[in-house]
């Protein structure tokens, strides 16, 4: 603990801000601690700044490696319907798939150092900004913003270690020296509630504006829409609704479809940012911050020989057939160059490549791999379809099948739906499910919706029910117990795969911790 926290102290001071094209720009000023950091308007903002590209969100939205992805999708490795072709190398994905990463806690200890370092250096930045910035001579307008903005990023970030580890270490005080760091683990729901607090406050704090309209900065409806999602994932669907419906009912709105091809809303979604769609996303640009390696997990390592821009191609998070075999056959998202693809032709050279394992067209960019080799393409992290599955769900889990949350699944469904069926028609028919049959279909259309958004694991252990994928039947998921099921691997899950191990050098360094069960201390 005493290495994550100094180290957050002086992550506190290093950025600073400058405006390039409403880019959140960011470059290395000083080393100074907290207090001194936080006596002017443009250190307050510059310290604010830094929480959107650090915590939490780098292990969702980021592409730091050409043979493994960002954190969140190691976590979908344990459903055994996403793989990655290079585990050999990458361990703690082959221990993740097989369910035995009880026996490697050790080897596994760098990628938890990475997550717990993370979170918590945001989570002392935020909370030197929430101290801090009341005191400094500013406009009260942009104080408020900023204050929420913190509240916010820490919410997500003790949001974030809850789901992986579950009790960890909790403070609300910014940290200066590295006296009294060694922090007992505090219960979940002492946690919770203060992830609720905050999010209260900032959605209250916050501008009632669309992202892309408020400079790319965190606003009411995203506020709304993570609480929403914490809501959920504690069971508290009641209190879930009203914050749903906040996002339901603002200026934000599903993408629509063009053409049933590449002028899809699933092809906009891939290839176009500040869609209205967009309720929080990670910025990327060629300049300041590009996406990593995002464009080449869209390819497996054949792809070398059709394109000159990067030298390496994994599936890092790629599906298996059965995966696909959740959608029913007239599902737009299904069809060739929507979310995935098996062949592509560069139209530059003509090198055609060609795959029987789905490629991620979602992650396709195309002026990074024929030109540019920067990924530019902004990640999604909240989309208006989950507000509406969200909602749906809600509603149905806390007062039943109701018109209202009938009209909120339909939406989503009536996009993807190749027929001609309109939403009011789709919704007719689900008014007639059973409560449950309902609510698992909710569950089904966030698998269609949200195949390479990293969002699986987080419903299964919020269901605590596995799905389970038919082999022959295309769209017909069953839905069984998570603890006890096999995962598409055929390995069984346990209990304590629930929760991921503290990092060995973690509890090294702080003697205070207890591991999680079923994991090795040493």
């Amino acid at each position: 603990m005493k290495k994550i926290l100094t180290t957050a102290i002086l992550c506190a001071g290093l950025f600073s801000f400058t405006a390039c094209s409403d880019f959140l720009d960011e470059n290395p000023k000083s080393q100074l601690t907290t207090v001194g950091y936080y006596t002017t308007e443009a250190q307050a903002l510059a310290n604010v700044n830094y929480l959107y590209r650090t915590g939490a969100i780098r292990q969702i939205a980021s592409a730091p490696s050409a043979y493994v992805g960002s954190f969140a999708s190691i976590t979908g490795l344990l459903t055994g319907y996403f793989l990655n072709s290079y585990e050999g190398q990458e361990i703690v994905c082959k221990y993740s798939r097989e369910l035995n990463r009880q026996q490697y806690t050790m080897q596994i200890s760098g990628t938890m150092d990475g997550i717990w370092d993370a979170c918590y250096k945001a989570i002392n930045v935020s909370n030197a900004a929430i101290k801090s910035i009341p005191d400094i001579k500013m406009e009260e307008a942009l104080s408020k913003k900023l204050i929420g903005e913190a509240k916010f990023f820490r919410a997500f970030n003790y949001f974030y270690l809850v789901k992986t580890f579950g009790a960890v270490p909790f403070y609300t005080e910014p940290y200066v020296t590295a006296e009294n760091m060694e922090l007992d683990r505090t219960g979940v729901e002492t946690i919770y509630a203060q992830i609720e607090t905050d999010l209260k406050e900032a959605a209250d704090a916050l501008p009632a504006a669309k992202f892309a309209d408020n400079s790319h900065r965190i606003t009411k409806y995203a506020a709304a829409m993570m609480l929403t999602s914490v809501y959920m994932q504690q069971g508290k669907y009641a209190e879930a609704v009203p914050y749903a419906k906040i996002v339901i009912d603002s200026p934000h709105s599903l993408a629509t479809n063009d053409d049933l091809k590449m002028n899809s809303a699933f092809n906009k979604l891939r290839s176009t940012d500040d869609l209205d769609e967009v309720i929080y996303a990670q910025e990327y640009d060629n300049a300041v911050n590009t996406s990593d390696w995002f464009p080449t997990y869209a390819f497996n390592s054949s792809a070398v020989s059709v394109f000159g821009t990067y030298s390496i191609f994994e599936r890092v998070y790629g599906p298996t057939d059965e995966f696909l075999n959740v959608y029913e056959k007239n599902d737009l998202r299904i069809q060739p160059n929507q979310f995935f693809h098996w062949e592509y032709t560069n139209p530059n050279t003509g090198a055609t490549w060609s795959s029987k394992n789905a490629g991620c067209w979602y992650y396709y960019d195309e002026d990074a791999l024929l030109s540019t080799g920067k990924g530019t393409k902004d990640w999604n992290v909240y989309r208006y379809a989950e507000a509406l599955l969200d909602g749906a769900e809600a509603i149905a889990q806390s007062q039943g099948v109701t018109a209202e949350a009938a009209g909120y699944l339909a939406q989503v469904q009536a996009r993807a739906d190749m027929e001609g069926k309109t939403a009011d028609q789709i919704a007719s028919e689900l008014q007639k499910l059973s409560k449950q049959a309902f609510i698992e279909a909710c569950w089904t259309e966030r698998l269609r919706e949200f195949p390479l958004e990293y969002k699986i694991w987080d419903d299964c252990v919020r269901t605590g029910k596995f799905p389970v994928i038919s082999k022959t039947e295309a769209g017909r998921i069953d839905y069984v117990n998570l603890v006890g099921a096999q995962n598409a691997s055929g390995a069984t899950f346990k209990e304590t795969d629930l929760l991921w191990p503290i990092s060995v050098n973690e509890m090294q360094r702080n003697p205070s911790l207890t591991q999680n069960p079923g994991y090795s201390a040493q």
